[in-house]
């Protein structure tokens, strides 16, 4: 557990905070993805990465770290992250915080905590994928990420994720 200030705090998430992190994307994605997705898509979205068999299969299978980050004692954002390929690379799989608490400087924190981390792990490299249209992409430019090539995602029901791959050398 991290303490930031008093009001910020980051802390491992656990199997026991899947409803928290319900409850987090369900007031987060429509906000950020409404400009740029239909209401069906992201709601298909919600039910393949967000449900709670999917959160328990992310952390306890595919082994993704996730994080909480509080503020003033409320879960406000969370991220997940893990070890990706045979060598010290990470892949930042999801990174959000509340719309209404966007733009003071949490995302940037939370950001900074996880490449801490992989920097005492040895890592060098952490990608991530942004839709081609979020306004996201901006804010990982600003933290350094590149953009290294795009790619589309079949993710059922004539669903494609349109991507960016950014990647940051820490």
């Amino acid at each position: 557990m991290t303490n930031m200030d008093s009001k910020i705090t980051i802390r491992n998430a656990t199997t026991g905070d899947i409803d928290s992190i319900i409850e987090l994307a369900g007031k987060i994605w429509p906000a950020t993805y409404q400009p740029i997705l239909s209401s069906d898509q992201i709601h298909y979205m919600m039910n393949l990465f967000y449900s709670a068999d999917s959160l328990r299969d992310q952390m306890l299978v595919q082994k993704h770290s996730f994080l909480i980050l509080e503020s003033a004692g409320l879960p406000s954002g969370f991220a997940s992250y893990s070890k990706i390929g045979g060598h010290a690379e990470y892949k930042l799989h999801k990174i959000y915080v509340l719309p209404g608490l966007q733009g003071q400087g949490l995302g940037k924190i939370l950001l900074n905590h996880i490449i801490d981390l992989l920097k005492k792990q040895g890592a060098f490299k952490l990608v991530l994928n942004v839709n081609r249209y979020n306004k996201a992409r901006q804010f990982y430019e600003r933290m350094g990420f590149t953009v290294i090539r795009e790619e589309d995602f079949d993710i059922g029901n004539q669903y494609f994720m349109n991507d960016f791959v950014m990647e940051l050398r820490i």
